[in-house]
Formats: C-alpha cells, structure tokens, sequence
C-alpha cells in the first residue's frame, strides 16, 4: 500500500511589498475568523477569500489550498508560544520555580483566550500534522523547555529530565484544553494556575531529593 501523498502546507511565495504583506494579512484575518465561526469542518479556501474580500486566484497565489492556510494559522500560534516560552523561561532575573510558576499563569490564561480557535486548529490538524513544516515548527517549543529542564535540574539524568519536560507539557497540554472548554472567570484561571504551578514546583523539588 502506498501512503496518500501530503497535502502542499508551504506559502506559494513570502509577500515582499506592503501592499501584498496587507493582502496576505487580510487572508490570515479572515481565515481566522471562519475557522472560529463555522468549524475545520466547513472551512473552505472560498469562504476564506469571500471574507477577506479578494478572490480566490488572489489567495491562491500566496496558499496552494486551504491546508497551506491552516497550517500557517497553526504555525503563527506556535510561533507565539515559543516566543512565549523564550521570555519566561530565559528569564535568568528569576529562580527557575518563578519561572516554571509564570508560564503555568501564561499557558493556562492563553488558553483560555483563545479557546475556540485552538479546538478549531486540533480539529484541523491532520491535513497537515505529519508535514516535515509542522515537526520542525512544533519541536521548536520543546527545544526551549529541554534547555529549561538543563538549567532547573542540573543535577538529574538527562532521560529524567526529558521525561519531566514530556509530563510538563502533556500536563499543560491536555488540562489547558480540558479547563478552557468553557468560559472561565480571571479568578479561576488564576487559582487554578496557581494549583497547577505547585504540583509541578513540588514534582520538581522530589526530583532534585532522589
């Protein structure tokens, strides 16, 4: 059996003038808007250029399809979160526990902000979650957190230590999409941010005991 040939998530060319830069924006902002509204399901390269206002030759020419568009949505958000991760995690004015503590505060706020369209990404994720474009972009996160874990626990194994950051960000992961299933007030994000951080402090401090 041969594998199904991957769907093309790779921008067709990068704008280069202002008038384009605002063109592909335009897209992305109208992008952004139906796949909130009507679901990965009904998202269509149509419905996209119909909102942007431009036609769908003109998107075409800077995304081959609509899993180029998606992927680009997905990419964006994990650029903001690597960006996320870089400014709390190598923070070295903090203790690495502040630190870890900050980013449960910022991940789970974050989540919860952006519910709808990050249930409209996973949802959307297997047109192009296996393109070499998606692993690169996704691994970058990890990248950040493993140099994290090497400076807060040097004194541990590194496989504990890649055990610990892979538990983090399952954690983080699966109760950040659990929790903001639906609307959540500042006072409960923050108490149960805070609950979060100090499971993960006091995993850290038995790690440091072993």
């Amino acid at each position: 059996m041969t594998d199904r040939p991957r769907a093309r998530i790779s921008s067709r060319k990068q704008p280069k003038q202002a008038r384009s830069a605002e063109l592909v924006s335009a897209i992305l902002s109208a992008a952004a808007h139906v796949l909130a509204k009507e679901g990965a399901q009904r998202f269509t390269t149509a419905r996209v250029a119909d909102k942007a206002g431009v036609s769908v030759g003109s998107l075409y020419q800077y995304f081959p399809n609509k899993a180029a568009i998606l992927f680009r949505l997905q990419s964006d958000e994990w650029q903001q979160t690597s960006g996320l991760l870089h400014r709390i995690l190598e923070d070295d004015a903090r203790s690495p526990p502040e630190r870890l503590r900050a980013l449960v505060h910022a991940f789970l706020r974050s989540e919860c902000e952006e519910a709808a369209m990050r249930v409209a990404l996973n949802d959307a994720a297997p047109l192009y979650r296996d393109a070499p474009e998606a692993q690169e972009a996704k691994s970058s996160g990890d990248r950040i957190l493993l140099a994290f874990m090497r400076e807060a626990l040097p004194g541990v194994e590194a496989a504990t230590r890649a055990q610990a950051a892979d538990l983090i960000t399952a954690t983080l992961s699966g109760v950040g999409k659990r929790f903001s299933e639906k609307p959540r007030t500042a006072q409960e994000i923050e108490a149960y941010a805070e609950a979060m951080a100090d499971m993960f402090c006091a995993y850290f401090e038995s790690l440091q005991r072993r």
